[in-house]
């Protein structure tokens, strides 16, 4: 006779909020018995593929973020929490870049920062980031926090800040923000801190005008401009300014096209070296108030203007 299989007591399963992310070949944390890539796992990695076209929606300053995402080489900014700050943290800071790209840092008085400019494990930033922040609130004072892919129901950044609170970047000239006293650094922070120093282009935020970042390059100076209206309607106007001959920044400058980041358009000028980006600055509000005008009409554009609008197109370059 066939000897009987010895009767296991079975595992309470878990519901799926408490189900903690695994290797895809472990044992399925829920007591199903699989391996975790044929039963929860589908639902992480399904998280993982799918892209959130704009993570940064509905978040203060969202063109802001996607600036110091994708634009903007040194600048931090202070965020607030909307359940504010837990006991032994004094702050929580936005950073651009951290030292040895380090995802989140939780400093030795127990402040956080938290990167940005960081490769993702999934296609949400903000839920990434949220987990980041998360893990790095609770971290030892004096350690760095290590990348890792977030749980697929996990919390969203527009979950953990406060939706009232102000954003306002700060651009730096160099990385000296990642400590507090850059000669005591660590060799390896300090040789980062050289690295880093060494790549930043020269950037300004214009005061007079949301999320438009002046850079100096060594050939010609730029304007990036992160605008939050949605792009076809953003690519009619610019096309029918364009066709007009109003759509530059003064004498010598001219609009060269865009960049398409996180659900935003970039519209990009190129500019005389020697402009700054205080000279810039009054032709930017100038040129805001002709783009609401042009916003704002609804008749459909002439030949000339499609023609605009498809050279500004055909110079479009997707970051994200």
């Amino acid at each position: 006779m066939a000897k009987k299989r010895p009767q296991t007591k079975a595992k309470p399963q878990l519901i799926d909020g408490e189900i903690p992310v695994v290797g895809a070949r472990e044992p399925c944390p829920c007591g199903s018995g699989r391996r975790y890539k044929a039963c929860h796992g589908r639902a992480a990695a399904h998280a993982a593929t799918e892209l959130v076209h704009r993570p940064f929606e509905g978040l203060p300053g969202e063109c802001d973020w996607v600036a110091l995402r994708e634009l903007v080489p040194a600048a931090t900014a202070e965020l607030t929490l909307r359940d504010g700050l837990p006991e032994g943290v004094p702050s929580v800071t936005l950073a651009t870049v951290l030292p040895m790209a380090w995802p989140a840092l939780r400093r030795d008085d127990g402040s956080v920062l938290l990167g940005l400019q960081n490769d993702t494990a999934s296609g949400d930033i903000s839920r990434d980031l949220a987990d980041t922040l998360l893990r790095a609130l609770e971290a030892e004072p004096g350690t760095p926090v290590q990348g890792r892919r977030a749980p697929a129901e996990g919390p969203r950044l527009q979950d953990l800040l406060d939706p009232e609170g102000p954003f306002r970047p700060v651009v730096h000239s160099g990385f000296e923000f990642w400590v507090p006293d850059a000669e005591n650094a660590t060799p390896e922070v300090a040789a980062s801190l050289e690295r880093a120093n060494a790549a930043a282009i020269p950037t300004v935020r214009l005061s007079g005008v949301d999320a438009a970042y002046w850079c100096e390059t060594p050939e010609k100076n730029h304007l990036r401009w992160v605008m939050p209206h949605p792009e076809e309607q953003l690519l009619d106007a610019l096309a029918r300014l364009h066709a007009a001959g109003r759509s530059s920044l003064g004498e010598g400058t001219r609009l060269v096209g865009s960049f398409r980041a996180h659900g935003l358009t970039v519209p990009v000028w190129d500019l005389p070296s020697g402009i700054s980006a205080k000279d810039v600055e009054q032709p930017a509000a100038e040129f805001a108030e002709r783009l609401a005008a042009a916003l704002a009409v609804a008749e459909p554009l002439t030949p000339e203007e499609r023609r605009a609008r498809g050279g500004l197109t055909n110079r479009q370059v997707t970051l994200s």
